[in-house]
């Protein structure tokens, strides 16, 4: 086996690169029919196959119902992906090709996606896919609940087209140049975590409609420096301190009659008040449509307020039904607000101390199981995802007569789809990963996972640090004994808001962890606080500062490791990571050189500025107010007092993290007068995908970060 550098010593950096870090053949976005008999997913064929395809599970047997590849879809000339549907990939991190999603009807017997551009349709009963015509190409296809119409969105109009591929016809179209029906906005996707922009009503008579206009929003121009004969992307992208796109909310009935969701403007008296009070409800966090009509979730601009509002389908009137506040911000709790049948509502709570729960119905969660994610309703149960362990993520089901009940077992990470008696359950473990098909509470198949195996097996001691039992991973080298010479070490962190790399599973970072220690270093990844899993005031601590708890925390992890491990050396400590970890490393070369001797710092927000609204004015308040928040916080701020190397890494196609960032840090450091190294990947995205660009930069780290620490 040999990696695309060239090098057959070394094979691992070219399985990594090769298989999208382990992301591929594996099952993932299951959809449960209601009577739980059909299963539907998208996997491709195996851990090297970019293209996936949809996938049905039914009587203990997977069926494939769409390949890309298969004749009927070979005859179709390929298109480009539309530009949407590019950046929708790019915001969900996606790294194959082919069916990357899908929608199906209520009873899931027809299931609609989109090739780029082309909008097919698949009835689950073994008849094979239709192409339907459509007016352009079509993104994010939906079919009614009956499976008599689909939706979907081209040129950012909403239109509809019939099952059988006649009726064309457009729903909401927009009425200028930056207005779009049906898709949901930067901000929405990368930071609030709502990708829809259209929902249906049971009925299938009509939908609840997002419109955004970003004629207010600041424009970026992505070129590519390796084509300039390419003109450049533009992307409304609202930096923080800047304007958002303009959401606003609309009824729209398949007969042609548009309602405009009244929201409210701004949040009342009860509003939490702060350095920097912005009461306007600038985001729509959350919508959806039930039996019982539309509901939906607004936040203020500086986040402090959550409102959750009833819709009345005929007038478009709103009324509050649930509100939340907090002095910082209101964390936003993945598959909430959720309306069960009964009326009740399913929303955050805090059932004790700072635990983050749930309230379903009226009945909190027991205190100090940190709720997750809820997963949805399904034969009268709640399933949401949650534990007591930070390390640990399990699936849990509700009933008002039981109580919570534990549905995972071993200890990993979890997470599953539900309909009627049947749950996926999908775990990730230290052993690997499975999926498990339950019924009624017993085992009845299993959904193969066709990841490869990674050829360095993780072996990390589980660390708890500090006086703040710092939840930490050491991976030493296999063939490191006791007695042998100090290892130089390397900090591997993530250790920023949302995101926990230290849990109790195998995956493509704890893969990557081992592999630079069978390269000579003792690698330490520890999560503090900022981080998820540790109650409210754990991740709000970083509130008005993101660098000095987390800073402080990996270098009390550190400490703390070193004096229980001899093998830890301590004059040769370097830190790599990328996105927050980049900015983490970088920042910690640069105010403690007397702890960190070198740094690999890619994709790092320097500047935080330039980042966009919804996820920095969380942390540091609007730029203009609390300007001493973002100085604090600026790397640009401190170059001058570099003295250690530091490799700067980013890739010129990200949107996400914009190049500025590295060049206006290395243009700091230059006047500065300090030495440093630049690497820009050319064409890469915040995910670098490439598959020789993936694998020669881990060898790139790996020689910089042993020369800089001599070893």
């Amino acid at each position: 086996m040999t990696d695309p550098s060239g090098s057959p010593a070394d094979p691992f950096p070219g399985q990594f690169a090769r298989t999208r870090r382990f992301s591929l053949g594996v099952p993932r976005q299951f959809t449960v029919s209601p009577d739980g008999e059909r299963i539907l997913f998208v996997r491709g064929t195996s851990g090297t196959d970019p293209v996936s395809r949809l996938w049905l599970y039914e009587d203990g047997a997977e069926r494939l119902l769409a390949d890309p590849l298969g004749p009927g879809f070979a005859q179709e000339e390929p298109g480009e992906v539309p530009p949407e549907e590019r950046a929708r990939r790019e915001r969900a991190r996606e790294t194959s090709s082919g069916v990357v999603s899908y929608a199906t009807d209520a009873p899931v017997r027809l299931a609609a996606f989109a090739l780029a551009g082309t909008l097919w349709v698949v009835p689950t009963d073994g008849s094979a896919p239709r192409r339907l015509p459509t007016a352009g190409p079509a993104v994010d296809p939906r079919p009614s609940p009956d499976g008599s119409l689909i939706a979907y969105v081209t040129g950012g109009a909403l239109r509809t087209v019939r099952a059988d591929g006649t009726g064309d016809r457009a729903l909401a179209e927009p009425e200028g140049a930056h207005l779009t029906y049906g898709l949901s906005d930067y901000v929405s996707q990368e930071s609030i975590g709502r990708t829809r922009g259209y929902w249906w009503a049971p009925r299938g008579d009509a939908l609840l409609v997002a419109r955004v206009d970003t004629s207010g929003v600041e424009r970026r121009y992505l070129a590519d420096p390796a084509h300039p004969d390419r003109p450049p992307r533009v992307l409304a992208y609202p930096a923080a301190g800047t304007a958002n796109a303009k959401v606003s909310l609309h009824l729209v009935r398949t007969s042609g009659e548009h309602t405009a969701v009244r929201l409210p403007e701004a949040a009342g008296d009860e509003h939490p008040e702060g350095p920097w009070t912005d009461r306007a409800f600038e985001y729509v966090v959350a919508a959806g449509w039930d039996d019982r009509g539309p509901l939906i979730s607004v936040q203020t601009r500086d986040q402090r307020s959550v409102h959750v509002l009833e819709v009345d389908e005929k007038t478009g009137a709103t009324r509050t039904v649930h509100r939340e506040e907090d002095p910082a911000w209101v964390a936003l709790r993945p598959g909430t607000p959720l309306r069960l049948p009964s009326g009740a509502l399913v929303v955050p709570a805090r059932p004790g101390g700072d635990t983050q729960g749930l309230d379903i119905g009226g009945a909190p969660t027991p205190a100090g199981l940190e709720v997750r994610e809820v997963l949805g309703e399904a034969a009268g149960r709640v399933y949401f995802t949650g534990g007591e362990e930070p390390t640990e993520i399990h699936v849990w089901s509700y009933d008002t007569a039981g109580g919570p009940v534990r549905v995972s077992g071993a200890p990993g990470v979890h997470t599953a789809a539900a309909g009627g008696p049947t749950v996926v359950l999908d775990s990730r473990t230290p052993d690997g990963h499975t999926v498990t098909v339950l019924r009624s509470g017993a085992k009845t198949g299993r959904i193969a996972v066709l990841a490869e195996e990674p050829l360095v097996v993780p072996r990390p001691s589980a660390l708890s640090l500090g006086r703040r039992e710092l939840r930490s991973r050491l991976h030493l080298p296999s063939w490191h004994r006791p007695g042998d010479a100090p290892l130089p070490v390397l900090l591997s962190p993530y250790a920023g808001h949302g995101m926990q790399v230290v849990l109790k599973v195998r995956a493509w970072w704890t893969a990557v962890a081992q592999w630079f220690a069978e390269q000579g270093f003792a690698v330490l990844v520890t999560d503090g606080r900022g981080t998820p899993g540790r109650g409210e005031a754990w991740e709000k601590s970083v509130h008005g500062d993101r660098l000095t708890a987390v800073l402080e925390d990996q270098i009390d992890a550190l400490h703390a490791a070193a004096g229980a491990h001899p093998a830890l050396d301590l004059t040769r400590v370097a830190m790599r990571g990328w996105s927050f970890s980049g900015y983490l490393a970088a920042a910690a070369v640069l105010r403690h050189p007397e702890v960190f001797h070198a740094a690999v710092a890619g994709a790092a927000p320097a500047d935080r500025r330039l980042y966009d609204t919804h996820w920095e004015e969380r942390f540091l308040g609007h730029p203009d107010v609390l300007p001493e928040n973002y100085a604090r916080n600026s790397l640009l701020e401190e170059a001058a007092s570099l003295t250690r190397p530091l490799m700067l890494v980013h890739g010129l196609a990200d949107d996400n993290v914009s190049v500025a960032h590295t060049l206006r840090l290395s243009a700091a450091l230059l006047a500065a007068g300090r030495p440093h190294t630049v690497l820009p990947l050319s064409g890469a995205g915040h995910l670098v995908g490439e598959d020789r660009t993936a694998s020669g930069l881990l060898l790139l780290e790996r020689d910089f970060l042993r020369q800089a620490l001599g070893a």
